[in-house]
């Protein structure tokens, strides 16, 4: 084993825990940190998508009674039909945007300079929502209450998420907020959207280019893999305790800074 790939590893997995679930982009992390470890090409654009299955996998851990709620009585409860079906809604916009242009934006949108820019909107869009959210009540309050509008227009938004550093999590989380749902069901769905969305993306993405890949990658897939399960379990009870209390304008401030940090370093 190259101890310094299984470092790189480490520290990519440690960053796409942490990251994933957060307003601050873990695509763009993972590209900025790739370029500083020369190995933003297919391959680690490839790698950086697959090991997100990790931190996917803490949230079905941490989310695993719902999941079993919803799975199991699909049949003869219609509120845990409701619920799926705002998954799958929300799921379908973005994972055909994905489909048809993963490749034209892999190839086009994936460099640091991308990510700044996009760092720098995201973060005017915090403090715009949180500014507008502080001036109005909120109208859905739970996950339950959703109705299939609601998921429609976070799995729009979510579309804007393919630009690397406008994050994921931060476009559904802030979308939600803007159309209507508190700032902790906007959280939660967000954590829950994440599987469905990431569990396509990294199968298809490491299914079509295994090729790229060979046995001896397999114990740094591994080593990414299983730091990103850590770190996002510890993200994800981290964000749930910090929402709580707290908006997400520290967070802006953070994009700011890094954004500035890329543009000057790059």
């Amino acid at each position: 084993m190259d101890w310094t790939l299984a470092a790189q590893a480490f520290l990519l997995g440690l960053v796409e825990g942490l990251t994933e679930f957060l307003p601050v982009s873990s695509t763009g992390h993972l590209i900025v940190l790739s370029d500083l470890f020369g190995s933003n090409d297919d391959k680690g654009k490839v790698f950086a998508i697959v090991i997100q299955l990790g931190a996917i996998l803490a949230v079905c851990w941490e989310q695993r009674q719902r999941f079993a709620r919803a799975l199991g009585g699909w049949r003869s409860d219609a509120q845990q039909r409701r619920f799926l079906a705002n998954l799958g809604i929300a799921f379908v916009p973005a994972g055909l945007v994905g489909f048809f242009f993963a490749s034209a934006i892999k190839g086009h949108l994936y460099n640091p300079q991308v990510v700044a820019v996009a760092l720098l909107v995201g973060a005017g869009l915090i403090f715009v929502v949180e500014g507008w959210y502080a001036r109005r009540a909120p109208r859905v309050q739970s996950i339950e209450a959703m109705r299939w509008p609601d998921a429609l227009k976070v799995g729009l938004v979510q579309c804007l998420a393919l630009i690397p550093g406008t994050s994921r999590s931060g476009a559904t989380i802030l979308g939600g907020m803007a159309f209507g749902l508190s700032r902790t069901v906007a959280t939660e769905f967000s954590f829950l959207l994440a599987v469905p969305m990431m569990v396509a993306a990294s199968a298809y993405q490491g299914i079509r280019h295994r090729e790229l890949f060979t046995a001896a990658d397999l114990p740094y897939v591994a080593i990414a893999f299983a730091m990103s399960f850590f770190a996002g379990l510890a993200a994800v009870r981290w964000l749930l305790r910090y929402i709580a209390a707290h908006d997400y304008r520290p967070f802006a401030w953070y994009r700011i800074a890094l954004a500035v940090a890329i543009l000057a370093y790059f």
